[in-house]
Order: C-alpha cells, then sequence, then structure tokens
C-alpha cells in the first residue's frame, strides 16, 4: 500500500497549472541585506551563465549539511568539545550556504531561467538547512549540558521557519522583518568563530554566577523567536487573503496548525517518555530526525501556498515518529536507539522520495530541467544586460 501511494502522482493538474500561475511575492526589510547587496551582486557576477541557479542552492546546501555532520561527528550527544576546526569549518560552510543562497534568485533573473520550481526548490533547500543549522549551534555551545534548552532551541528555529510560510500561505506574500533569516544565520556564523578562536569551552564560562554563556545566547535567541512570533501573530489580525479572511487556497488561516503539531508534540512526549533518555543520550540523532519530517511538513505547505490547495493533515514521515511511539507503548521491545535510527532512515528516504518526485513532476510540467539552463552564444551579452537590470532586487526568487 505504502509502495503504490509512492507510485501516485502527488500533484494534480489542476494544482499543476494553478502553480504555472504563481507570481512569487516577497517583502523584506532585512538590516543586513541592504549592506550585503554588493558582495552578492559581485559574486553572482562571477559565476557562469551555464550554471543553473537550482545547482547553485544544492551546492549550498551539501557544504553546509556536511560541515555540520562534522560537528556532530565529534559531539553527537552535544556535550563533548569538538574541535576548533570543525567550528570554523561550519562558520565557513555557514557562510558559502547564506551567500549562494542569496545569488540564486539573482542568476535565475540574470540567465532568464525563473520559474516556480525554483521558488520551491530553494524553501525545500532552506527548511533542510534551518535544522543543521540550529543543530550546529547549539553543540557549538555545548548546550547538550541542558537537553531542555537545546530541544526548545531547535524546535522553535524550526516552526518560526514554519510559521514565516504558513503567512505566506495566509496572506500571499513572504514577510522578512528587521530582524530575519540573514542576522540569525551570520549571528550563528560569529557563535562558531568564537568557539573557533577561543574554544567552545568559553560557552560554559559562568556569568556572575548565576548561568553560563550557553545559556545567555539561548535566552537572547528565544527573545528573538518571540519576537518574531509576536510579528507573526500580528500579521493574522487583518485575515487571510482568501474568501472571507480565508487562506490563499480558502481554507481556515488556523488549518495549519495541525499537521506541525503532529510532529513537535510527539516529540516532545517521545522526549519525555523514553524510559533510556534516547533525546538525551543523542540529541543530534533525535533532532535531525524529527527535523526531516518537520521539513517535508513545511514543504507540503509551500507546496499548498504555491498550488492553492488544501494542506492535508497527515503525512508518511509520521511513521518514523510512530515507530518509536509504538515501541514506547508496547514497553521499549526494541533498544530505542535501533529504533531512532530506523526513524530516521526512514524520514530521511520518505523525504527525499517526496522531493524528487515533486520536482520531477513540476519539470515535466513546464518543460525544463532541474539542474540544467539552456545555452546559447548570446547568454554571455544577454546575461550581463539582466545582471544590470537587477543590481537593486533582493536576494529570494
Amino acid at each position: 500500500m505504502m509502495m503504490q501511494f509512492y507510485k501516485e502522482k502527488i500533484l494534480s493538474p489542476g494544482q499543476l497549472k494553478r502553480l504555472s500561475e504563481h507570481k512569487y511575492s516577497c517583502t523584506s526589510a532585512s538590516l543586513l541585506d541592504s549592506y550585503l547587496q554588493p558582495w552578492w551582486d559581485w559574486l553572482v557576477s562571477k559565476v557562469p551563465l551555464w550554471l543553473a541557479p537550482n545547482l547553485i542552492t544544492i551546492v549550498g546546501l551539501v557544504i553546509n549539511i556536511a560541515t555540520t555532520l562534522i560537528l556532530v561527528y565529534y559531539s553527537p550527544d552535544a556535550k563533548a568539545e569538538p574541535p576548533r576546526w570543525a567550528c570554523f569549518l561550519c562558520a565557513l560552510g555557514l557562510f558559502i550556504y547564506q551567500s549562494l543562497d542569496s545569488i540564486d534568485g539573482k542568476q535565475a533573473r540574470r540567465t532568464g531561467s525563473s520559474s516556480p520550481l525554483g521558488e520551491l526548490f530553494d524553501h525545500g533547500c532552506d527548511s533542510v538547512s534551518t535544522v543543521f543549522v540550529a543543530l550546529s549551534a547549539c553543540i557549538a555551545v555545548q548546550l547538550g549540558h541542558y537537553p531542555n534548552w537545546m530541544f526548545f532551541q531547535c524546535f522553535c528555529a524550526m516552526t518560526l521557519f514554519y510559521c514565516a510560510h504558513w503567512q505566506s500561505y495566509v496572506s500571499g506574500s513572504l514577510k522578512f522583518g528587521k530582524i530575519d533569516v540573514t542576522e540569525a544565520q551570520f549571528t550563528i556564523i560569529s557563535i562558531h568563530l568564537t568557539s573557533a578562536i577561543f574554544g567552545p569551552e568559553i560557552w560554559m564560562t559562568e556569568i556572575l554566577g548565576m548561568t553560563t554563556m550557553s545559556q545567555l545566547i539561548s535566552g537572547i535567541f528565544y527573545c528573538g523567536f518571540f519576537l518574531v512570533f509576536i510579528d507573526f501573530v500580528k500579521s493574522f489580525s487583518s485575515g487571510g487573503i482568501g474568501k472571507n479572511g480565508s487562506t490563499i487556497a480558502g481554507t481556515s488561516v488556523l488549518s495549519p496548525i495541525i499537521p506541525f503539531s503532529l510532529v513537535v508534540v510527539p516529540a516532545y512526549i517521545i522526549y519525555r517518555k523514553s524510559a533510556d533518555q534516547v533525546y538525551q543520550n543523542h540529541p543530534a540523532l533525535y533532532i535531525l530526525s524529527f527535523g526531516m519530517v518537520a521539513a517535508k511538513v513545511t514543504n507540503r505547505l509551500v507546496v499548498a501556498h504555491m498550488t492553492k490547495n488544501e494542506m492535508e493533515y497527515l503525512d508518511t514521515a509520521l511513521i518514523g515518529p510512530c515507530m518509536l511511539f509504538l515501541n514506547q507503548y508496547f514497553n521499549f521491545y526494541f533498544d530505542e536507539y535501533y529504533v531512532l535510527w530506523l526513524c530516521f532512515i526512514w524520514v530521511a528516504f520518505d523525504f527525499l522520495k517526496y522531493s524528487s518526485q515533486v520536482c520531477l513532476e513540476i519539470c515535466n510540467h513546464l518543460k525544463i530541467m532541474l539542474f540544467r539552463i539552456p545555452y546559447s552564444n548570446d547568454s554571455d551579452k544577454n546575461g550581463t544586460n539582466r545582471l544590470q537590470r537587477t543590481k537593486s532586487t533582493k536576494k529570494h526568487h
């Protein structure tokens, strides 16, 4: 039955038609973006015109994931001190990802290859990156010594990313505040560089005998999360863009809370009920497992927005958390650590299967290729002209 599900089309002809008519809408008041525009403009001018925007995005994501996994290898419990060079690599990896993620849209406009697929692919990579970036920050400051803080730190990051697209699903436009994604990324880069220069042990330094620097940094992030969440709640005050204040798909503005709750609530319950303290002993694997489920649910929300379609509540990725839940229900018949690995393998496979199939269906419908763009002898001249016209544009598709 499950294999039959994967053989079916994910997107209906109606969804594909609405997706092809989708127009990207985004507003940004980021403090750092205006200062970084010259760097992004210069960087994209050095990129060959035959290089596809989606290829730029995926290369940045792979680098970001690889450098984070090095950190995870040396500190899977987020308590052990990772090598300074690993922290530096993580800072470099995040900077590369941030830079490449900022020029993919410019490259698309420069080469005349902008499409709805580019927007979806970009947000899909961002959903995965959010999980790895949040986890790397927790490892860098050794937040594993405070498991509750680490849990909420990572899931707050995932929740806010989901909320950003929830707001887009309601209003029809993605909105970024003065302190948002770019600012958070450079703050985390600074954290990694601090660990690289002074050593990760600096975060265990007590301040006034009351708290550690690790807890202080987490507290600052919590305040930032709270302020962004308040702005998100305010955006609901005027209702949605649909009929009678509904979402862009004509559904209730509160409906997206259900799919994401099916990720966060089980994650917390399983964590608290674990007999072997599977989260406390293996926080990185635990967060990556549930993070991949959150990433898939977020991607489904983006697809629902771009296709003006209702979002389904249940998802095959939830089979992974169900493994852990059922194992607990039957008095831990299997070792939780091995069940957690099985959960991670399933959700990673399910996410990749879903993402690749959606991309394939969109490529077939739009008659485009995912990682290649048409190239002609006039590309260089036309691309240069397009670059001049887009010097002041923002980084997003």
